[in-house]
């Protein structure tokens, strides 16, 4: 556990007479008045490391556009405030889902069109998903988030520092139950790999290798390939499975066509 401890400190003044005259002094004096200790586990320390050398705070101000899977995704973000917006084409449809600060709007050929309560949440979870692991790390400071240093391990004789994280039903989104690992590189502090398991039809484990990194105006994006494991598997085992070719390839993920859209 690391620990800040702030010093507040208040200047009294204190009038001092003089012996000799009716004439006062002004002296100031320090009084220490109290101590506030802030903790900061191992777990934030590295996850603060993390997130700076992805992006930082130029996430905060982030507007960019990418293709994922054939669909155009566009994220703005202001702060603690965000604007995402999924567009897909089938035919002559073109289909705009709209997730403003947990609002969520559908058009169909520019009219908004009405949803069911499932169909709204499902909506919500895709576009969430999609651009929540384009922007990784990103969120992995929110308020729902649990995180917990697990160990230091070698992968492909690189040094990582494995952080899991875990969500509160309270604003952890609907798929709350999952546990995810990140394994995080010492030398870069960037993710190379990362791991899930999930709970949502039938449950299942996935593995990912990070490739094709870039760096766009100060934001990394990076690729991924997608390993499937036995359900049961435990995540801290994945590394060793995977250098040993026994996890199974299922997709590559890859976020093309990024256009950051503050410098239009």
């Amino acid at each position: 556990m690391i620990k800040k401890t702030v010093l507040t400190i208040i200047v009294f003044t204190v009038f001092l007479a003089c012996k000799n005259d009716d004439k006062k002094t002004e002296t100031p004096v320090l009084v220490e008045i109290e101590h506030e200790t802030i903790e900061t586990t191992k777990a934030d320390s590295i996850l603060a490391e993390t997130i700076a050398a992805h992006g930082g705070k130029l996430y905060n101000s982030a507007n960019y556009s990418f293709i994922f899977r054939g669909n155009t995704y566009h994220f703005k973000n202001d702060e603690t405030n965000y604007n995402y917006i999924k567009v897909s084409k089938k035919g002559d449809l073109v289909i705009k889902d709209v997730l403003k600060n947990d609002d969520f709007i559908r058009e169909i050929n520019g009219n908004v069109i009405q949803l069911s309560t499932k169909e709204t949440a499902s909506g919500k979870a895709v576009i969430n998903s999609v651009i929540y692991f384009a922007t990784l790390p990103h969120k992995l400071n929110d308020k729902a988030i649990n995180s917990k240093y697990i160990e230091k391990i070698v992968i492909k004789n690189k040094t990582y520092s494995v952080v899991e994280i875990t969500f509160n039903k309270e604003g952890g989104g609907e798929d709350h139950e999952d546990e995810f690992y990140y394994w995080i590189n010492n030398k870069t502090k960037k993710i190379d790999y990362l791991a899930y398991n999930y709970k949502v039809n039938k449950g299942g484990v996935r593995f990912r290798s990070a490739f094709n990194k870039r760096t766009i105006d100060g934001i990394t994006f990076q690729d991924y390939i997608n390993y499937k494991a036995e359900i049961g598997t435990l995540l801290k085992d994945l590394p060793k499975l995977y250098e040993a070719n026994k996890l199974k390839e299922l997709s590559k993920i890859k976020t093309e066509n990024i256009i950051n859209l503050n410098k239009n």
